[in-house]
């Protein structure tokens, strides 16, 4: 993205008002009866905030741009349909959805001059896919031809990773009918460093997580998000179809392989990463132990404590190394 158009936080786009969407303001939040479908699966909700991080990640695995305003019903179908195709397709590509009014700069630096609009976001760059109310047969083209086709587009370019899964916001409280239910709060001393990977500054986090681990070794929480920032900080907007070449081309390069497992930590091809290190120890580079060790470490920090696949890369290891 930043290649191509320079992201400018705080643009205006007074002036570029749709009145005919006044007519159609919608009051109830999303999710409720009136309301705009809310976000969960395979679908989020990006501010400006958000926006950089969410663009670092289409290096993993590509996205759908909806620029949209969630107040107007006219739009309400179309995004409610956009997101039943991504979540069909079980994390292969993800929906973004961002509401221009309240990020406008968004807006502004991909040229929209209003909503609703549509693109595809791979490897951070952006390909329009679709301005205004689509008509016709057009949301169902896009549905049935083009994002598949992103989807290949971006195997094609290496980028191959699967998108999270989230729990829609509330779902916890509404099934279980507990008004009193409420999101976990984040720890006093973990909000800088909370803060600073919200806004997509992972290194900034990496140390600020650090520094929360030097007062609690034994924060797992802490241990878990230092070990996400310090991945991201490294890999986060690599050139994955160039990485992968290069670790094919040198399977005896460390620095190489550990690019790779890098990027299947990132897109959660978690046997992956744990795979390609330990079969590069098993296939003779035992002078190479402490890199791919530290590295394992680091990955282990990452997946709950209960996780199978982490027990048996343990003892994997250990087996390699003694």
């Amino acid at each position: 993205m930043a290649d191509q158009q320079q992201y400018n936080p705080g643009m205006s786009l007074a002036g570029a008002v749709d009145l005919e969407s006044l007519k159609h303001r919608v009051e109830a939040e999303p999710g409720q009866a009136g309301g705009a479908p809310k976000a969960g699966g395979y679908v989020v909700d990006t501010s400006e905030n958000t926006f950089q991080a969410m663009v670092q990640t289409s290096s993993t695995f590509p996205i759908v741009l909806l620029l949209w305003t969630p107040t107007d019903s006219r739009m309400f179908e179309l995004a409610r349909t956009l997101g039943e195709t991504v979540n069909a397709m079980n994390g292969q590509i993800q929906l973004s959805r961002i509401d221009i009014a309240s990020n406008p700069s968004i807006a502004q630096a991909l040229q929209v001059q209003g909503a609703p609009a549509l693109f595809g976001l791979i490897s951070g760059r952006p390909m329009p896919i679709l301005q205004g109310l689509p008509q016709g047969g057009e949301l169902q083209q896009v549905c049935d031809e083009i994002i598949p086709q992103l989807v290949q587009l971006a195997q094609q370019s290496g980028v191959t990773g699967t998108a999270p899964y989230a729990d829609a916001p509330g779902d916890e409280g509404e099934e279980a009918g507990d008004a009193d239910t409420e999101v976990p709060q984040i720890p006093p001393e973990h909000a800088q460093a909370h803060l600073l990977a919200q806004n997509g500054d992972y290194e900034g986090a990496a140390a600020a997580y650090a520094k929360v681990l030097e007062a609690n070794p034994q924060d797992e929480v802490a241990a878990r998000e230092h070990a996400k920032a310090l991945l991201l900080a490294r890999s986060a907007s690599s050139n994955v179809r160039q990485a992968r070449a290069q670790a094919a081309a040198a399977p005896d390069d460390v620095e190489a392989q550990l690019a790779v497992a890098d990027i299947d930590m990132i897109g959660g091809q978690i046997d992956d990463a744990f795979g390609r290190l330990l079969d590069y120890l098993a296939s003779g580079h035992r002078d190479q132990i402490e890199p791919v060790r530290q590295r394992l470490l680091e990955y282990f920090a990452i997946p709950e404590s209960g996780d199978p696949r982490l027990s048996r890369a343990r003892r994997r290891l250990a087996t390699l190394m003694y």
